[in-house]
C-alpha cells in the first residue's frame, strides 16, 4: 500500500492521506535555525542548539502520536463546526488532502466543506525564523463567516528543564502579546540571549498566551478540541507561570470564489524591537515569495553539481534529489534532533561527523573543511578522542571508543581528493584537554550532559592537521590486544557490542581492518609531502596488521569479529549466536586486507548467512539472550537494532565489497534492497518516509519484519550515496584524477552523469552494449580515446565530455 508519490519534476514527494503509518517528515532550514515539520504539521523547532535553545515543545510518545506542532484551526461561526486543515490535531476527514515536501519547504493543502487552504511552510535563507504562507479560498457559492486560530505551545527553552523539572518550570513562563505579535520572553535572556516570537500579518480579534485557557477546562481539554476555538474567541490571557502558546484569533468573512492570504512568521530575535521589525517585513507577501523563490534556487544549484540518469527511476529519485537532501540534513545535524533522536542526550558524534562528510564535499566543500578542523580540535594528544561535540560550546564528551580517530583520517582524505586542498593538512588545531568521566555504561553511551553553558575544553597544544592524523594511526598501534589488534575499549563502530572486561584486553577485528584502510589512505598523504621516514611507517602498518588479520581473523568461510576479554573469538562458526557478523566481511575488501580468494569466499557467506529480502542483516542468528561479555547487543529482542535487524548504515559497505570484486548485478541488488524510493508501494510495512533512508529495518527474526525506524539522521545516506556515484556508476575522485571504473547491473545499457569537481564539470555518458558489469575497453575524453580508468583533473573552468565504452 504506498501513501503517496515522487514529483521529481518539481524535486517534491506529495502525501496523498495523512494518516501515514509513521510521521513522515521534512527538515527546513540551511543555517542556524531548525524546524522540523510532518505531513500533518506536526514537530518542533530550534535555534542552534535542540537542547538549550528549543522554541518549540514537542512530546515524543505522545498519545495521540505527532503532537505538538503548527496548528492552525478553522471555525464556521454560522454552525460552530471546527476542523484543522493539516488535518491535525481535529483530525476530521478533509475532502482532498495533500502535503508536498520540497527541498527546504512544506506545503500542505487540503478542502473542507468547499473552504480550500494551502499552508507553506519554509525557513528563508540565512534567517533564524519560520513562515507560515496560509492561502485560503472561498469555493462555495455562498458567502462564509469564518474564524481562523493559530497554535504553538512554547519550549521553556531548555528542553530537559522543560520535561523534568517541573517544580521550576511551571513557574517561569512568560509570553505577552502586543498588536499581533506574541512575545515569548521566558527567563528574561538570563539563560539565552534571545527570545521568540508569534507574529501575524492581520489585525488580530483576541488572542491567547496561556495553554489552559486556550484549552478550556482548567487545561483538561485536548487539541482537538479547544474551549477558545469551540467558543470563537480567546480569552486574551497572559502566561505568566504555567505553560505559555501563542494562539492568534483572526476574523475572517469570504465572499463566494474570494481568496485571502495570511502569513504567519515564528522566530527568534534579541529583542522585542528587532522581533516586530522582522515581522513586518517578512508578512509582506511580495518578500515571502521571493523568499521561497530563493530556497529553491538554492537546491537547484546545489543539486546540479551531480545529476545522474539511469534506466531505473527510483535511482534517479534518490541520487539527484532525495539521497543527496538527506545528506545535508544529516551533516548539519548529524544524529543530534530527529523525531527519534530527542536533542537533549548526545551532541555531534565524531564518528558520525566524519562520516556524513564523504557524500557531498562537492556541494559545500568550506563547511565540510571547517568540520573537519572542528573535529580535530576534540582529539587529545594521544591520538584519540572525544566521541561527542556541542557545536555551540566546543565541548565533548565520551572516550574510550576504539574506532573515533581513524574516521578521521577517512573524511580528510575524501575531501582532499575531491577538492585538491592540500594545504588543509598544514592548518594547526589544538589538542583537547581529557578530562575525567564517569565510566561508560552499557546503553548510556548516547546519552550525556555535553553541554554546560560557556565551558570549553581547555586547548593544551597545536599540532598540524597531518600531525593529527598521524596521531591517530599511532594511537591504535600502541594500544593492541594479545592478538595484535587494536583493543576494543568501550565498543567501536557498533556501540553496543561493549566487550569491556576486567583486563581490559578485548580485540576488534573491525578496528584492524578500519586501521588498514587508513593506512593506505596516510601513504598516500605521506608521499605527497615527500615524508619517506612516515611513509616507510605507514606502509609497514598496512602490511603487518593485514597480516594479523588473515593469520588469527579467518575462520574459515569469514573473518571473525573480534575477540573478548578472555581472548574468545567474537563471530565464529562455533558460536550459537551470532556466528558470523556483516561488518569485518566488506571492510576486508574495502581495506585490502583480504585475499581475491578470501574476499570472495567471506563475500558469499555475507549471502549464504546474512542476506535478506529487504537488505542484509547485521548478525546471524540473533541473539535470544543477554550475553554480558558483549554488552548491549544482546538486549534487544531479535531482529531489531544490532541485534540481527538490517543496519542500513552496513549495507552500502557490502555494495562497495561486491563492487570491487566485479560483481555489479549482486551490487545493485543489494542496493536496491534497502533504496527507499523502492519500497513507495509497500509503505504500510516500511513506515519510514519512502524519500529517506532509515537506520534499521527489523530482520527476519522479528514479527514486523521489513518495518523501518529511525530515519532520517543516518550514516546510511551518506554512504549509500558513495556506493551508488562512486562504485555503480564508478565516478570517484582520486588525489590525481577522476577515476571512471563503473560495475553497473548488466542489464544497463547506457548511464549519465554530469558531476562537477574542482570547480569543472564532466558530463560522462557510459556505454554497455555488451552488457557486462565491469571493464573499461577505453575511454573518450572531449572526443580523444584514452587508455586506463583515470582522467587527470583539468584546471580550466570549462565542462568537459567524457565517454565509457565497457567491455
Amino acid at each position: 500500500m504506498r501513501y503517496g508519490h515522487f514529483d521529481d519534476a518539481n524535486c517534491e514527494y506529495v502525501v496523498e492521506k495523512p494518516n501515514t503509518p509513521l510521521p513522515w517528515i521534512n527538515y527546513l532550514g540551511t543555517q542556524k535555525y531548525c524546524a522540523l515539520i510532518s505531513n500533518t504539521a506536526g514537530g518542533y523547532s530550534f535555534y542552534e542548539d535542540p537542547r538549550e535553545r528549543r522554541i518549540l515543545r514537542y512530546r515524543y510518545d505522545n498519545v495521540p502520536f505527532d503532537q505538538g506542532g503548527r496548528y492552525l484551526y478553522i471555525r464556521n461561526n454560522k454552525n460552530k463546526d471546527i476542523y484543522s486543515p493539516t488535518w491535525q490535531p481535529v483530525q476530521k476527514k478533509l475532502e482532498k488532502y495533500e502535503c508536498r515536501h520540497g527541498l527546504g519547504y512544506t506545503s500542505i493543502a487540503s478542502l473542507y466543506k468547499g473552504i480550500k487552504t494551502k499552508i507553506t511552510y519554509f525557513v528563508p535563507m540565512d534567517e533564524n525564523l519560520e513562515i507560515w504562507k496560509v492561502e485560503i479560498e472561498n469555493k462555495t457559492k455562498k458567502n462564509q463567516d469564518l474564524t481562523l486560530f493559530s497554535f504553538v505551545e512554547f519550549c521553556l527553552w531548555d528542553a530537559v528543564g522543560d520535561s523534568t523539572n517541573f517544580q521550576r518550570t511551571w513557574s517561569i513562563g512568560k509570553a505577552y502579546c502586543d498588536g499581533s505579535t506574541i512575545i515569548h520572553d521566558t527567563l528574561h535572556k538570563s539563560w539565552v540571549d534571545i527570545l521568540a516570537f508569534f507574529g501575524a500579518s492581520e489585525k488580530i480579534d483576541s488572542f491567547d498566551c496561556q495553554r489552559k485557557n486556550f484549552l478550556g477546562n482548567n487545561g483538561y481539554n485536548s487539541l482537538q478540541k479547544p474551549k477558545a476555538v469551540v467558543d470563537g474567541r480567546c480569552s486574551n490571557s497572559e502566561a505568566i507561570g504555567w505553560a505559555p502558546v501563542g494562539s492568534h484569533c483572526i476574523k475572517l468573512k469570504l465572499a463566494s470564489n474570494q481568496k485571502k492570504t495570511m502569513i504567519f512568521v515564528l522566530g527568534v530575535a534579541p529583542d522585542e524591537k528587532k522581533a516586530k521589525e522582522l515581522v513586518k517585513k517578512f508578512t509582506k507577501v511580495q518578500t515571502v515569495d521571493l523568499e521561497l523563490t530563493a530556497i529553491k534556487e538554492y537546491w537547484k544549484k546545489n543539486l546540479s553539481k551531480i545529476q545522474v540518469k539511469t534506466p531505473d527511476e527510483n535511482v534517479n529519485s534518490m541520487l539527484n534529489i532525495w539521497n543527496q537532501y538527506q545528506c545535508m540534513q544529516t551533516f548539519n545535524w548529524s544524529r543530534y534532533a530527529s523525531y527519534y533522536e530527542s536533542g537533549i542526550g548526545r551532541g555531534m558524534g565524531f564518528r558520525d561527523s566524519n562520516q556524513d562528510t564523504l557524500g557531498f564535499v562537492h556541494i559545500i566543500p568550506d563547511k565540510v573543511k571547517k568540520r573537519i578542523l572542528d573535529l580535530a580540535s576534540i582529539q587529545f594528544e594521544e591520538g584519540d578522542t572525544y566521541h561527542q561535540y556541542s557545536p555551540i560550546t566546543g565541548k565533548g564528551a565520551l572516550y574510550g571508543y576504539s574506532d573515533d580517530h581513524l574516521w578521521l583520517i577517512v573524511s580528510v582524505s575524501n575531501y582532499i581528493k575531491a577538492t585538491g586542498d592540500w594545504k588543509i593538512l598544514d592548518e594547526e588545531i589544538p589538542f583537547a584537554e581529557k578530562e575525567e568521566m564517569i565510566p561508560l555504561q552499557m546503553g548510556h553511551h548516547d546519552h550525556v550532559d555535553i553541554q554546560l553553558k560557556d565551558e570549553k575544553h581547555k586547548k593544551v597544544k597545536k599540532a598540524t592537521l597531518y600531525e593529527h592524523l598521524k596521531r591517530a594511526i599511532l594511537f591504535s598501534w600502541k594500544n593492541i590486544g594479545p592478538h595484535g589488534f587494536p583493543k576494543a575499549g568501550f565498543a567501536d563502530w557498533n556501540d553496543c557490542l561493549n566487550m569491556v572486561g576486567k583486563n581490559g584486553m578485548a580485540e576488534s577485528v573491525f578496528v584492524a581492518e578500519l586501521l588498514v584502510f587508513a593506512a593506505r589512505e596516510m601513504i598516500s598523504i605521506a608521499s605527497h609531502k615527500g615524508l619517506k621516514k612516515d611513509k616507510d611507517f605507514f606502509e609497514n602498518s598496512l602490511s603487518e596488521m593485514a597480516s594479523l588479520v588473515n593469520e588469527y581473523a579467518w575462520d574459515g568461510e569469514w573473518y571473525l569479529r573480534a575477540f573478548d576479554d578472555e581472548g574468545k573469538p567474537v563471530g565464529a562458526s562455533t558460536d550459537k549466536a551470532a556466528k558470523i557478523f556483516l561488518e569485518t566481511q566488506p571492510w576486508a575488501v574495502i581495506s585490502g586486507a583480504a585475499s581475491k580468494d578470501r574476499a570472495k569466499i567471506c563475500m558469499d557467506s555475507v549471502a549464504n548467512h546474512l542476506e535478506t529480502e529487504k537488505g542484509i542483516k547485521l548478525l546471524h542468528p540473533s541473539f535470544k539472550e543477554y550475553k554480558p561479555k558483549l554488552g548491549e547487543i544482546s538486549t534487544y529482542p531479535p531482529g531489531l537494532k544490532e541485534n540481527g535487524s538490517v543496519f542500513c548504515h552496513t549495507n552500502p559497505w557490502v555494495v562497495i565489497a561486491e563492487c570491487l570484486l566485479g560483481h555489479g548485478d549482486k551490487a545493485f541488488k543489494y542496493y536496491s534492497a534497502t533504496l527507499p524510493s523502492a519500497q513507495n508501494n509497500v509503505a504500510d510495512v516500511r513506515k519510514t518516509e519512502p524519500y529517506v533512508y532509515c537506520q534499521m529495518i527489523a530482520g527476519p527474526d522479528h514479527p514486523d519484519f521489513g518495518e523501518g525506524k529511525n530515519s532520517w539522521l543516518t550514516g546510511a545516506a551518506s554512504w549509500s550515496f558513495v556506493a551508488a556515484i562512486q562504485w555503480i556508476i564508478g565516478v570517484r575522485p582520486d588525489y590525481n584524477g577522476l577515476i571512471v571504473d563503473p560495475c553497473l547491473p548488466k542489464k544497463w545499457k547506457e548511464v549519465e552523469l554530469n558531476i562537477t569537481v574542482r570547480g569543472v564539470k564532466y558530463n560522462i555518458k557510459i556505454r554497455n552494449s555488451f552488457k557486462v558489469s565491469k571493464g573499461v575497453k577505453f575511454l573518450k575524453v572531449d572526443g580523444q580515446r584514452a587508455d586506463g580508468c583515470l582522467i587527470p583533473y583539468f584546471k580550466d573552468g570549462k565542462e568537459h565530455k567524457v565517454e565509457a565504452i565497457l567491455a
